[in-house]
């Protein structure tokens, strides 16, 4: 069973899974724009990288930390990416490698951290990357992709509103290191909602941590 407990070193607030052990590597995770560390998504895919031998930290990103609830403000985009540096930064005594991602907002601020500061992680993982507000693909948000040297994995839901699977397929090729796609079919942005139970959750997170860990390995 993981081991689960609070992780809050300098600015970082989160709660941390460990496996039995030694870690094999360690991924710092951020939530989306509405969200916090408590989404069923973090802690499901927390424990699922813990159960393969990883130790995987789910954060509260700046924003987050001021108020409890409400959407982020650009203004603060980059204290965001900052604290997620530092939570990265905080995993370095856990493992040799140290990777970042996050949900929809939360990983689109790690891929703008990454373009500009790739030392910070070895590799990243977004999901439900949202590519263009809903229904406005015209106002993408791939400026930075040319700039982000380090494997990423996206997991997408088939009916993202954020971004199709075409959008997805026709993105990566922008990033300069290996990528890949991984899709849930009938999926909407988040991958995971309310409705779903525990054990969709479970075997969703599963798929994405043993996925990305089989593909960082061989990027």
């Amino acid at each position: 069973m993981p081991h689960v407990s609070e992780w809050t070193p300098d600015e970082v607030v989160g709660t941390l899974h460990e496996p039995d052990g030694a870690a094999e590597a360690a991924i710092a995770l951020a939530h989306g724009a509405g969200g916090d560390r408590q989404s069923a998504l973090l802690i499901a895919l927390c424990d699922a990288f813990a159960r393969i031998g990883w130790a995987a930290l789910r954060l509260d990103l700046p924003y987050r930390q001021k108020r409890p609830k409400g959407p982020p403000s650009p203004s603060g985009a980059v204290g965001d990416r900052e604290g997620l540096r530092l939570a990265a930064a905080s995993l370095s005594g856990k493992a040799d490698r140290v990777y970042l991602g996050g949900s929809s907002y939360g990983g689109r601020q790690a891929s703008m951290l990454l373009a500009e500061r790739p030392e910070a992680a070895q590799g990243l993982l977004l999901l439900s990357c949202p590519l263009h507000p809903p229904g406005k693909p015209e106002k993408l948000r791939t400026e930075h992709l040319p700039d982000l040297p380090v494997p990423t994995l996206f997991a997408h839901g088939s009916k993202d509103a954020f971004g199709s699977i075409a959008e997805i397929e026709a993105a990566r090729p922008l990033i300069p290191a290996p990528t890949e796609l991984l899709v849930f079919e009938g999926a909407t942005h988040g991958i995971i909602q309310k409705r779903d139970g525990s054990e969709k959750a479970s075997a969703v997170a599963g798929r994405i941590a043993e996925e990305f860990a089989r593909f960082v390995a061989h990027s």
